[in-house]
């Protein structure tokens, strides 16, 4: 499972018109669902998530997590995130988990983000989404439940 982190100041997610969710300070996490993913993939990411010390502290120094400044989360579905592009210029998803899966463990690893009391808020898994995001530094952090799970 990978999950690519941008801090935000923050973002909106619009499907057909409609805003379907936007935050204020905090991530816009980008989740990709590998066919080989689990629930500890998603509990590990999402553990690591919330505990990042990735926003600064009175110092301009990363030592704050997003359970510490009580971030908001917006999670986005992004099986693009598994692409394999080092053949051809078409790339390949074939790593990428089937959509009942990846459905599943999206709305899990939404749900253990939820559980630790941050404002959580999501896009609609599928679609064709807009996503507007106001990026904070920039930082962006891309995280993988392989690195840690082997």
């Amino acid at each position: 499972m990978k999950a690519l982190l941008q801090r935000v100041a923050g973002a909106e997610v619009t499907v057909d018109g409609r805003v379907t969710g936007r935050i204020g300070q905090g991530f816009l996490i980008l989740l990709g669902v590998a066919v080989d993913d689990g629930e500890k993939d998603a509990d590990y990411l999402a553990d690591k998530v919330v505990n990042l010390r990735v926003f600064s502290d009175d110092n301009s120094k990363f030592n704050l997590s997003a359970l510490q400044i009580n971030a908001e989360m917006m999670v986005i579905s992004q099986f693009t995130l598994l692409a394999d592009a080092s053949r051809g210029r078409r790339p390949s998803f074939t790593s990428a988990a089937p959509p009942e899966m990846a459905e599943k463990l999206y709305h899990y690893f939404i749900r253990r983000i939820s559980e630790t009391g941050l404002k959580t808020q999501c896009g609609i898994f599928g679609a064709h989404m807009l996503v507007n995001i106001v990026n904070d530094g920039p930082v962006t952090i891309m995280l993988d439940s392989k690195d840690k799970l082997g």
